[in-house]
């Protein structure tokens, strides 16, 4: 790797951490660029799931003040997507890559709508129980925790918009603020790149010079990701998640 393909690779790792932090898609700056320098894309791939695991934790470290009181749901979501991204790492050696080509765009699609509609969603369902004399399960129920494994089964697979499924997920789900899901999505992508990562080393080839500078990149953008993002009232944060994720959608079909 050349100087100045090395001085992109740890620019695309800063970016990749920091909108990691913010909204999740950093996949879709450090793959390409890892592509265009020549790597296969299953070695581009578990390189960039390896180096983007100091960002996912450094962005979780920044939002520690927002994870205060989730324990009990954090280690609950963690334990699925701790499961969920072994079974999509499995996956990424075991099936060809058009098998996602398709789906991926309308997974992404779908959370877009959830993230855009859930300040109305959550209000018509609040006001149902209301009616109902019901109250909502502090953890999202089974529901939510199914939701967050096949996420977590994407996420282990490739991880483009990971970060915008989960929110959405949460968002609709959970009578909480956007920060503190923020919070969370930082801590189970961080998860899941941790476990595919661990996989991987078995069983698969890395070129640990992309590794290593993507991950001093994203462990930079992970806290300027999260010196940004907790500044962003609730509006601003589900914008940047939108747009994020039309433009992920667009990358993924014009790829």
């Amino acid at each position: 790797m050349s100087i100045g393909e090395a001085v992109a690779v740890f620019a695309a790792g800063i970016g990749a951490g920091t909108i990691n932090t913010i909204v999740g898609s950093g996949t879709l700056i450090t793959f390409p660029v890892l592509l265009a320098f020549g790597l296969p894309p299953v070695t581009a791939n578990v390189s960039n799931t390896l180096g983007l695991v100091p960002g996912s934790l450094s962005g979780a470290v920044g939002y520690r003040r927002e994870l205060a009181g989730q324990r009990r749901r954090l280690l609950r979501f963690a334990a699925v997507a701790l499961i969920g991204g072994l079974g999509g790492a499995i996956l990424l050696l075991a099936l060809p890559s058009e098998a996602f080509d398709t789906i991926v765009p309308v997974l992404i699609a779908v959370a877009l709508v959830l993230v855009i509609a859930q300040p109305r969603l959550a209000a018509r369902i609040r006001a149902r129980r209301e009616r109902n004399g019901t109250t909502a399960h502090p953890d999202g129920g089974p529901v939510l925790l199914l939701g967050l494994m096949l996420a977590s089964v994407y996420g282990g697979y490739f991880g483009a918009a990971q970060g915008v499924i989960y929110v959405a997920l949460m968002g609709v789900l959970l009578n909480e603020d956007l920060q503190r899901l923020n919070a969370l999505k930082n801590v189970l992508a961080a998860v899941v790149n941790g476990v595919a990562a661990v996989f991987f080393l078995f069983v698969a080839e890395f070129d640990w010079t992309a590794v290593a500078l993507i991950a001093l990149g994203s462990t930079l953008g992970g806290q300027l990701g999260a010196k940004v993002g907790r500044r962003m009232p609730p509006t601003a944060l589900r914008a940047v998640i939108v747009v994020v994720g039309l433009l992920a959608i667009v990358q993924l079909l014009l790829k």
